[in-house]
């Protein structure tokens, strides 16, 4: 009802603008285009074309005299000029039988007139008229029959081409599901002891897990129709159209079922209700429909919701609870073997070497979504295709990974002589503190190449295994070798550069979370002083502590990162000859492999700490 006043009163200031247009063109168009037809010329030159009997016409006005001649080639032309105080002139005119000035000189015919000064203004407001009711049709959700249909898109097995083999790396997530393939398939079985279907099953996880993979998997394994709509299509610019798309959606569902409807972001309709009163929100009032579709409708005939969101935390509680979103199922990001099994999955499209290491792969991918996988397979066959070569072998994928990492190699970037000295010393340092450390990760390879990411060099640790803990003591070992390439330039060169901000700024974020968030501080014990919002968007922190608290925590993060600087530098004096060594060596190849710095590193006996 509010639509359509809202809609009325458009139309009538559309209406009023469109007769003050009207009238505007008639009052100055209108007679420019009349005057428009007309020269201006002198008076004497009209009194000798009567004379010579060229004067067909004329009009007298106030002070203008229009008359129309006839030209040689049979045309005429009209012309305007200023009337004077001339009492000859009616008797010159009556003395020429052929001039006629009792009536107007007509400019433009009365028809053309009429077709110019009302039709054509007419006809260019109804084409504006429906260019602007055709924009604002599109926003309410389609055209003026089709208010409150739902977008979705409706897909078939054929279509989506996804089943659970195209999904590697979420072994439980798809254990989870295939009851629900199974009751798609059998849902005989399920009545029979009378059991419903879960109506609807929440997917969360960082970005780039495979949440919507997952869901045309499903939609897949069950062979049936797919219905597929982000959250953003339901809020539209009229209130009330978000709600209609939800009733129109799970109508087409009903009549489809058994079938699957994924809703993609579902936290931008799902979000928690704040308690005020708001007549009009949009968002709460999809989201009341929301609820009441999913309640409203049968288990028992086969439609299955599947939302997928990576800020489950920010969902109303109502949208949570069992008999709405009655399973949970978490896509994390993928462990070694599933980071390996991804691999292998998308290695399948490309041509490979026969001799792919995938677990080193894996390994050297630690924390990497299921996207990044896809993205760094995709790199190598680029790079492999730059290379002139038709199969993408082992290096290939590892300096994909760099790419991903740390971007591009920067090959002509002009760095001076002095400053590689302090790049590959700051390395080395890296390097050798986290050798000298039993709870430190080995060395995998060192280099000295700038990237475009902004780094002029790194130093790559890759564990041997998969770790899920952390323990106070490898931590800690952590931030020493984040130190190590600080302590080196002040060691070596006496000074310090610009070159250790991103390891500053990991150690100070390590250190924090050891006090905040892990309890490996003495002063505090066991005591959470920092809540994570957003878990899987990055993990925003924000102090749960009062002032005082606050400044002995930075307290005892100053404290911390200055004992790793201190052991560090104490690391680094002590085996002073082999950061010398190495260095040279380094800035001689450039970019050497953890092996040849254990090589090197191993040549004696050093001081290990």
């Amino acid at each position: 009802m509010k639509d359509n006043k809202k809609l009325f009163r458009q139309m009538l200031v559309f209406g009023t603008i469109c007769l003050i247009l009207l009238l505007a063109f008639n009052t100055m168009v209108i007679p420019f285009m009349k005057d428009s037809q007309v020269k201006e010329t002198n008076y004497s030159f009209f009194l000798s074309q009567i004379d010579e009997d060229n004067v067909q016409k004329v009009q007298i006005e106030d002070t203008l005299i229009k008359f129309e001649t006839k030209k040689d080639d049979g045309t005429t032309q009209i012309y305007s000029t200023i009337r004077l105080d001339d009492p000859d002139l009616v008797s010159r005119l009556y003395s020429h039988e052929n001039i006629d000035f009792t009536g107007n000189i007509a400019t433009v015919s009365p028809f053309a007139e009429f077709v110019v000064s009302w039709i054509l203004p007419l006809v260019f407001m109804i084409v504006i008229w429906n260019v602007l009711m055709k924009g604002i049709t599109k926003k309410m959700g389609g055209n003026s029959m089709s208010f409150g249909k739902s977008s979705a898109k409706i897909y078939v097995k054929a279509q989506t081409g996804k089943t659970f083999n195209d999904v590697a790396g979420q072994d439980e997530a798809k254990e989870a599901l295939v009851e629900i393939v199974d009751f798609l398939h059998n849902p005989e079985k399920y009545a029979e002891i009378g059991a419903n279907l879960p109506k609807g099953a929440l997917l969360v996880g960082p970005p780039g897990t495979g949440k919507t993979l997952l869901a045309q998997a499903v939609a897949g394994e069950a062979d049936v129709p797919f219905f597929s709509i982000s959250g953003s299509e339901f809020v539209e610019m009229f209130v009330g159209m978000g709600a209609a798309k939800v009733r129109d959606l799970f109508k087409q569902a009903n009549e489809k079922a058994p079938c699957i409807v994924f809703i993609d972001e579902i936290d931008t309709i799902g979000k928690k209700r704040d308690g005020q009163i708001s007549g009009n929100d949009e968002r709460e009032q999809t989201l009341n429909q929301l609820l009441t579709e999913m309640d409203g409708f049968d288990g028992k005939k086969g439609v299955v919701i599947l939302g997928a969101t990576n800020r489950p935390e920010s969902l109303d509680p109502a949208l949570l609870r069992p008999g709405r979103f009655d399973r949970r199922i978490p896509a994390e990001l993928p462990d070694l073997s599933g980071r390996e099994s991804i691999l292998k999955v998308h290695a399948k499209k490309i041509k490979t070497e026969n001799n792919i290491d995938y677990n080193a792969v894996a390994r050297a991918t630690a924390g990497a979504s299921g996207a990044e996988l896809a993205n760094i397979i995709n790199e190598s066959a680029l790079r492999a295709v730059r290379d002139g070569r038709n199969a993408v072998s082992q290096a290939d994928i590892e300096e994909s990974v760099e790419v991903v990492i740390a971007g591009y190699e920067r090959k002509n970037a002009v760095i001076s002589q002095k400053e590689k000295e302090i790049i590959a010393y700051h390395e080395i340092g890296h390097a050798l503190v986290a050798s000298m450390q039993k709870a430190s990760a080995p060395v995998h390879k060192i280099t000295i190449i700038p990237r475009t990411s902004g780094a002029l060099g790194y130093t790559m640790q890759i564990d041997e295994g998969e770790k899920f803990l952390m323990s106070k003591e490898e931590a800690f070992a952590k931030i020493a070798t984040l130190t190590g390439g600080r302590s080196a330039e002040e060691l070596i060169f006496n000074t310090c550069t610009s070159g250790a901000s991103n390891d500053i700024e990991q150690a100070t974020k390590l250190a924090r979370a050891m006090i905040t968030h892990y309890g490996m501080s003495e002063r505090f014990d066991m005591v959470a002083l920092e809540t994570v919002n957003n878990k899987y968007l990055g993990g925003d922190s924000s102090l749960a502590c009062s002032e005082e608290t606050a400044t002995q925590i930075d307290e005892e993060v100053n404290n911390i990162i200055k004992s790793a600087h201190e052991k560090a530098r104490r690391i680094l004096s002590e085996n002073s000859e082999k950061l010398h060594e190495l260095a040279r060596f380094l800035l001689e190849k450039e970019t050497i492999t953890g092996e040849e710095f254990m090589n090197i590193l191993n040549k004696k006996s050093l001081s290990s700490v």
